[in-house]
């Protein structure tokens, strides 16, 4: 439950139950606004495990059904839906984990569920995340393990050409023991599609890439990268519905660093850092993921060590945060967590707890309240939705 303090001192009301501004294109391209089909893609490394599970979500109960096996894949780690919602795409592995992949799957509108299209080498080593431009004609993805970035073009049918380009990043930073050369984490198309950001948590830096559409080809923008503090590790970057805040979470360092985006020139300006830990928390922690809620109000950041959600309100303004609490997931390791396209509800996977815990959102305080419905699904590490049409 909701643990019972405010770091800015005022108290949390009753928690109510209030429906959100919509800002994903394919939810308001006339999706049915209470049911969606719900993605939790899975590490399969323990075994326990087998690939995507699917579960069918009722946003007006806040109920969903014990997900059950939809693709079965090896590690499918990140999974993004572009808009119309007709395909699928996932990071993963194949040949018993020793190559990483991209995988294209359709989805069945009546069912949701996936069949595979086809899959292509990444490339790269242990490739971590993937995104699609607002054209639906490229993906670009972070591969942690090789320190480089690698391009692949989208086929007309959805299915992914192979990888065209390769980027690699370089350098170090101050940690020898994670941070001996990069591990770029996460790839990041800007509301405009026009640039991608790359969070690299071995270098301290965000590299900055203009996207040629025509080539579908990535060039370095100017500046090319913005560095963090020293030993930061950054994560994961979200950008605010406004298109003009973009938020970066640190793994090592436990931050939350706020940038005013410009999206004319590709140029990101820090104006605050934030603690994503509880007041005197001296544990161990590794911070995982950043959301925003989708009236563009309130800002969750995930901690691994207390395993909590660090809540934030923003500023309309200015996009400058203030923590107003924290709540725990209820289990163990929040890898990822999701917030449902209408504001309502809170996916929390916790992937060393084998769970994933719902919450009921009150989007006018950002409080999460427990709804006492916990999936079993093994090692979750990402959860995406689909309106069902």
């Amino acid at each position: 439950m909701w643990k019972g303090y405010c770091t800015n001192g005022r108290s949390i009301l009753t928690i109510l139950c209030m429906m959100a501004a919509m800002s994903s294109s394919w939810f308001a391209g006339g999706a049915s606004a209470a049911q969606f089909w719900v993605y939790f893609g899975t590490n399969t490394h323990p075994g326990k495990s087998k690939g995507i599970y699917l579960g069918r979500f009722d946003s007006s109960t806040g109920k969903i059904a014990e997900p059950e096996l939809t693709a079965e894949i090896g590690d499918p780690g990140w999974q993004v839906i572009p808009s119309g919602g007709k395909f699928l795409y996932t990071v993963g592995t194949a040949d018993n984990h020793r190559m990483s992949i991209v995988a294209a799957y359709s989805i069945d509108p009546a069912t949701g569920a996936l069949t595979a299209l086809n899959e292509q080498p990444s490339k790269g080593k242990d490739t971590t995340h993937i995104d699609i431009d607002p054209a639906n004609s490229c993906a670009v993805v972070a591969n942690y393990g090789s320190g480089d970035v690698s391009v692949l073009p989208i086929n007309a049918d959805g299915t992914f050409g192979a990888v065209s380009a390769v980027i690699k990043h370089t350098g170090s930073s101050v940690n020898p023991d994670r941070q001996k050369h990069p591990f770029p984490h996460s790839c990041n198309f800007d509301p405009t599609g026009n640039f991608v950001l790359v969070p690299d948590l071995g270098v301290d830096k965000i590299y900055i890439y203009k996207f040629d559409a025509a080539q579908r080809a990535l060039m370095d923008a100017s500046p090319p990268t913005v560095a963090v503090a020293p030993g930061s590790g950054p994560r994961h970057l979200s950008f605010h519905p406004n298109g003009k805040f973009a938020y970066l979470v640190n793994e090592m360092g436990g931050t939350v660093i706020v940038y005013a985006w410009d999206a004319a020139q590709g140029q990101l300006l820090p104006l605050q850092t934030v603690s994503t830990l509880p007041s005197g928390y001296h544990g161990i922690n590794t911070s995982a993921e950043v959301r925003i809620h989708p009236n563009g109000r309130f800002l969750y950041a995930s901690n691994r060590g207390p395993d909590d959600l660090a809540i934030f309100e923003i500023n309309p303004a200015a996009g400058t945060l203030t923590s107003v609490g924290y709540q725990s997931t209820q289990g163990k390791g929040p890898r990822d967590f999701r917030i449902d396209p209408t504001g309502q509800f809170l996916f929390a996977a916790n992937q060393d707890s084998d769970s994933v815990v719902i919450f009921r959102i009150n989007a006018d305080t950002g409080a999460l309240t427990p709804t006492g419905d916990v999936l079993h699904v093994s090692s979750p590490i990402c959860v995406t939705f689909l309106p069902v049409k």
